[in-house]
């Protein structure tokens, strides 16, 4: 029970990097298909970042020398990017994330769960069920964000959409620096 307690609070962390970043997604007041789509490809690929870990392990880190927070930085500058040429445009009131753009959001914000899956088995013989836990609290989280971020669209206005942007431009310039 102890294990499973860790195990959840883990998650719990993995998953807040998705809901700030989700806050500024909702802003944009995108459909609740998209919302929903979204919250599930974050729940894959947090299932499926920790299982890579496992398997590629140490491998991948040696050969490649992969930097997370700068990979995270600029896919998350891309998708503001991608918000303020929509905000500048004004073809449209809401934010046009594509299948696309809902998978690299959905990499980027897994990428932590990635190098967690590379030392899980040191923490848990559970793998499988620590991946579900883990793609269960990103899915919820995801969603939630997107709701709280909806909210906040409404009480701002035309404001929110420049303050989704900025957030994520500036998380995103965050993890490159």
């Amino acid at each position: 029970m102890k294990e499973l307690f860790s195990i959840l609070l883990i998650g719990i962390a993995l998953s807040m990097d998705t809901f700030s970043l989700s806050l500024g997604v909702g802003m944009f007041g995108i459909s609740n298909k998209k919302a929903l789509m979204l919250a599930v490809i974050v729940g894959l690929m947090h299932f499926i970042m920790p299982f890579l870990g496992v398997i590629l392990g140490e491998q991948l880190i040696k050969i490649f020398e992969i930097k997370y927070d700068i990979l995270l930085g600029f896919i998350l500058i891309i998708i503001a990017m991608q918000m303020i040429v929509d905000i500048i445009r004004h073809e449209e009131e809401k934010f046009n994330l594509s299948i696309l753009g809902m998978i690299l959001f959905a990499f980027g914000v897994s990428l932590d769960s990635f190098s967690l899956g590379l030392g899980l088995k040191a923490i848990t013989s559970n793998i499988y069920i620590s991946m579900f836990i883990f793609a269960l609290c990103s899915s919820l989280f995801t969603y939630l964000g997107i709701i709280v971020g909806r909210f906040a669209n409404k009480l701002l206005g035309y404001y929110a959409n420049i303050l989704g942007a900025i957030i994520l431009f500036v998380l995103g310039l965050m993890h490159l620096i």
